[in-house]
């Protein structure tokens, strides 16, 4: 019953859109911490190496959908301690995300923006990314997780975001698509309990804005086709994600990429942590 929910009917894919026509492979994390993920665990060139036979790797698997690599930056990073303005995050210097950006183009690929909000919200997050996410190949990722909209610290409590949340994510990222004339952006939205996201039926769909629901959280691999199956697969939105850690002890063995690959709805974004 569920398969019939998929493909979900949404705009036609504007000219220069990345979905559903290629699959996106990413890697995740910050440079200033080699505990985030993969894309500050390692030494760059080591690391884009690393990306390159994930890229090869999918490609083989699936020779149909040409991957298309990126790198999954936390730009805005929730605290423990709630700073000088009590938010609980930390937003990233624009000298760390030019050097990502560099690393990116050194392989053609697209840049992630993640935002964790702490205390603050999207509305006062996103203008201050606006100057990157104006350029073509840089695109949004927003974290419920740590969004305390509810109370809590980060990493205390599980937070949330909803339906209004998204709405505004991607009707920021319209505005800069239509007043820049660039190709489509590409909005992920992480997702791994029932209450990370409320009242996705109220998720508008735009042109301008291809919405990624990504299945977030670490588990065995039948756990985790359970979370994708509850959460991404029975509340369809627009395109699917999974989420793959290198080295969590609860995520050994990691799902194989055949699996993967099989899953409907089909992933298109597939993220390295």
């Amino acid at each position: 019953m569920l398969d019939a929910l998929w493909p979900v009917k949404g705009p036609e894919p504007l000219p220069g859109a990345i979905l559903p026509n290629r699959r996106i492979v990413a890697y995740y994390g910050n440079p200033l911490s080699r505990r985030m993920g993969v894309l500050g665990e390692y030494e760059p060139e080591q690391m884009l190496r690393m990306l390159d036979a994930e890229v090869k790797a999918w490609q083989a698997a699936d020779p149909a959908t040409p991957v298309q690599p990126a790198l999954h930056l936390i730009a805005v990073v929730a605290q423990a301690s709630p700073g000088r303005d009590g938010m609980y995050r930390a937003r990233m210097g624009d000298s760390l995300i030019e050097r990502v950006s560099r690393w990116a183009a050194s392989r053609n690929a697209l840049v992630f923006l993640d935002v964790q909000v702490g205390r603050s919200t999207l509305r006062q997050e996103l203008p201050a990314l606006a100057r990157f996410l104006q350029r073509p190949n840089f695109h949004l990722g927003i974290d419920p997780e740590f969004s305390m909209k509810n109370g809590g610290l980060p990493g205390k409590r599980i937070g949330t975001f909803d339906a209004e949340d998204v709405n505004y994510a991607a009707e920021f990222l319209q505005g800069l698509v239509t007043t820049h004339r660039l190709p489509p952006k590409v909005l992920v939205v992480h997702r791994f309990t029932r209450n990370g996201v409320t009242n996705y039926r109220n998720i508008r769909l735009r042109p301008e804005v291809q919405v990624v629901m990504h299945m977030d959280g670490f588990g065995s691999p039948w756990l985790k086709q359970n979370t994708f199956r509850e959460f991404i697969k029975a509340e369809p939105v627009q395109f699917a994600g999974w989420k793959q850690f290198y080295k969590s002890r609860n995520d050994n063995p990691r799902t194989p990429i055949a699996t993967i690959a099989r899953l409907n709805p089909k992933v298109l974004y597939i993220q390295y942590q």
